[in-house]
């Protein structure tokens, strides 16, 4: 067994410290735990080269750096280090030569999003602890990644999505084991259920934030991506955000790496996108306010950034005030315009949550929050597959003459 560098857990509100080795959930003040590490000890025994030079694949590359320690409760199906993609076609490189937009594809892990870093550790921690039966709500792909997880390390899993969530995720999730409910509410009535159950039937709340360890997967997106540009962060990171694991989980990356000296000089500015039609963060930011109340009658065909509230708002909003970043919500009619678009000149597929960057990007561009100069990075969440498509309606009778004056 390999030792861990966890130090602690720590309420992100208080600063209480909890112990490591036990089952925890929210800290007593209701708000997210974070793991904190011995990170000078760390620090005198592993090198970034070691990592480089790792035969390992995928986010266990950095595990000294996640808090599983026993390698025996790993679970794996296979994550990769995946692709960063320059756009060539759909930005204007004309008036400078340092500015670079690059797209960050998360939908190559399994399952076929980004909800596979997070629900990979939480399961890894849950088997560690001897759990035996997690839930939880999902627009979709975490429960997807929860499914998967769950199955391949023998524990049960019990999914509630809104009833509305698109139909391939649905199937998916029960596809790959979960005992999958539809439910007639958004994703924190399906929380809500969760949460109520927890007594009455004994299951593990893995919700976004709700327990410790989704946050360190997610994180694994920023060592990742410090790793692919040889320790030298973006000026810029655009990520679409529901419930914000995944931007809280890369600055908390990032100022690990820089107290371990693993990189250097300003950190990126964290931008949180959202969709017009459930901002409730772009709100708060513009607000000045460090929380984020319920937002009514959420709506957007982005199902995964449909979050009406999250219990990591302030951190969220922390995350952008100290990088000196912004919040920007965009239009669902930019989003699928923008996907298309994409899709059709670069051949590269992104999923509405992800097209909901690449449109806030160029609204940024516009609005002159960010300049030509700036390297950027784009994350997309999931594969493009996952959501409805425009039906394709040319047909050709083979029986008849063909006009092929039609394709010239």
């Amino acid at each position: 067994m390999e030792n861990s560098y966890v130090s602690h857990l720590e309420c992100s509100i208080t600063g209480k410290k909890y112990e490591a080795n036990k089952i925890h959930g929210l800290s007593e003040a209701g708000r997210p735990l974070l793991v904190r590490y011995d990170l000078e000890k760390l620090k005198n025994e592993i090198s970034r080269e070691e990592i480089s030079n790792s035969r390992v694949d995928g986010l266990w590359r950095y595990s000294p750096l996640l808090p599983v320690a026993d390698p025996k409760n790993r679970i794996s199906l296979g994550e990769t280090i995946t692709p960063l993609i320059k756009l060539d076609r759909s930005v204007n490189y004309s008036n400078t030569d340092k500015g670079q937009v690059l797209i960050k594809d998360e939908g190559r892990l399994p399952t076929g999003s980004f909800k596979a870093r997070g629900l990979c550790l939480a399961v890894s921690m849950a088997k560690q602890f001897k759990l035996n039966h997690l839930a939880i709500p999902t627009n979709g792909n975490a429960g997807a990644a929860l499914a998967a997880y769950a199955s391949c390390a023998g524990i049960r899993s019990t999914v509630f999505c809104p009833d509305d969530t698109p139909d391939i995720n649905v199937r998916e999730i029960q596809s790959l084991g979960a005992e999958t409910y539809l439910v007639n509410g958004l994703i924190n009535d399906c929380g809500k259920i969760v949460g109520d159950g927890k007594e009455k039937v004994g299951w593990f709340d893995v919700s976004t934030l709700k327990e410790p360890y989704r946050i360190e997967g997610k994180k694994t997106m920023g060592l990742e991506l410090a790793e692919q540009l040889s320790w030298k962060l973006p000026d810029v990171i655009f990520y679409p955000t529901g419930g914000g694991t995944g931007l809280i989980g890369m600055w908390k990356a990032f100022l690990e790496l820089k107290e371990l000296g693993w990189i250097k000089g300003k950190l990126p500015k964290m931008v949180a996108v959202q969709a017009e039609g459930c901002a409730p963060i772009v709100k708060a930011w513009k607000n000045g306010d460090e929380h984020a109340p319920v937002w009514q009658n959420a709506f957007t065909k982005a199902a995964g950034i449909r979050v009406p509230v999250a219990v990591g708002d302030f951190l969220i909003i922390r995350a952008v005030q100290e990088s000196n970043g912004f919040a920007i919500a965009v239009s669902d009619e930019d989003i699928m315009e923008t996907r298309d678009r994409v899709a059709s000149v670069e051949g590269c597929f992104l999923c509405p949550e992800g097209a909901a960057t690449m449109s806030a990007y160029e609204q940024a561009m516009s609005s002159k929050l960010i300049t030509p100069n700036d390297k950027v990075v784009l994350f997309n969440c999931a594969t493009g597959l996952k959501y409805p498509l425009p039906e394709v309606t040319n047909m050709i009778n083979k029986n008849k003459k063909i006009n092929y004056t039609k394709f010239i």
